[in-house]
C-alpha cells in the first residue's frame, strides 16, 4: 500500500455508545441514579436532547439545579452499579467487530479511549474478544464525571509516533470532538449513542449515522 496518508491514518475509538451498544443500560442507569433524588424517568429521546458533558451539567439540566455533592456521589454510585449488571446484556455495535478486524487487516492502527473506569474497561474489552485488534485501550483514571481531552493528550503520548494530524477520532458524543480538537486530530461523530444529531451537529464536525460512513469518512479526512 505504500506509506500515503491514507496508511497513517490512525483511529481512536469511543467505547460507550459507539463500538458498544449500551443505550438500554445507560437509560436505566440514569433513570436508577435519578429515582434516588425523586426525579421521574426520562426517555431515550430526552437523553440524547440533554446529554452533556460533565455529568453534573447534564443533571443540572433535567434538575433544575447542580446536584449537591453527597447527592453526585450517591447518583454517580448507582448509575456505575445498576449499569454493570445490565451492560452484560448489551452487544457490540452492528457491523462494529467486521470494521476492527478489516482497519487491522490493511495493517493500520487503531485505539480505544474511554471514560469508563480503566480496571473495569480492559476486562469488558477483552471479553468482547476485541482487544486484540488495539493498539493500545485506555480507559479513565481519576474521578468520574470530567471530560476526555487530557485523557486523550495522555493516550496519544503514551502511544508515541502516533501524530495528532493522521488521527481521526470516532465517537457518539460532542466532548469526542472537543477531546480531538484539544490534541489537533479530527472527530466524526456517530448518532447511534447518547446524543441527538442536532446536538452533534452543533460540534462543527462531521456526523454521521453508521460506524462504516464514520471509518470512511476518517479516511477521507487525512488523506
Amino acid at each position: 500500500m505504500g506509506t500515503n496518508g491514507k496508511h497513517r491514518t490512525h483511529l481512536v475509538w469511543d467505547w460507550n455508545g459507539t463500538l458498544l451498544d449500551d443505550n438500554t443500560a445507560v437509560i436505566g442507569a440514569t433513570n436508577a441514579a435519578f429515582a434516588e433524588v425523586g426525579m421521574e424517568p426520562i426517555t431515550l429521546e430526552q437523553y440524547r436532547e440533554m446529554y452533556c458533558i460533565p455529568i453534573p451539567r447534564f443533571y443540572e439540566r433535567l434538575m433544575g439545579r447542580l446536584p449537591t455533592e453527597a447527592e453526585w456521589e450517591r447518583m454517580d454510585g448507582i448509575f456505575h452499579r445498576y449499569y454493570m449488571e445490565q451492560r452484560v446484556a448489551c452487544g457490540l455495535t452492528a457491523g462494529a467487530e467486521e470494521l476492527l478486524a478489516q482497519w487491522q487487516l490493511a495493517d493500520r492502527s487503531q485505539s480505544l479511549l474511554s471514560m469508563y473506569v480503566h480496571e473495569q474497561l480492559v476486562p469488558v474489552v477483552r471479553g468482547y474478544g476485541i482487544e486484540r485488534h488495539f493498539t493500545r485501550v485506555d480507559g479513565r483514571t481519576g474521578p468520574s464525571g470530567g471530560s476526555k481531552a487530557q485523557h486523550m493528550e495522555r493516550h496519544l503520548a503514551a502511544m508515541g509516533g502516533v501524530s495528532p494530524d493522521h488521527t481521526v477520532v470516532i465517537g457518539d458524543a460532542v466532548d469526542d470532538a472537543v477531546a480531538a480538537a484539544y490534541v489537533g486530530a479530527r472527530a466524526v461523530l456517530y448518532t447511534g449513542g447518547s446524543h441527538s444529531r442536532s446536538s452533534l451537529e452543533a460540534a462543527g464536525v462531521p456526523v454521521v449515522d453508521t460506524l462504516d460512513e464514520a471509518v470512511a469518512l476518517a479516511e477521507q479526512l487525512v488523506a
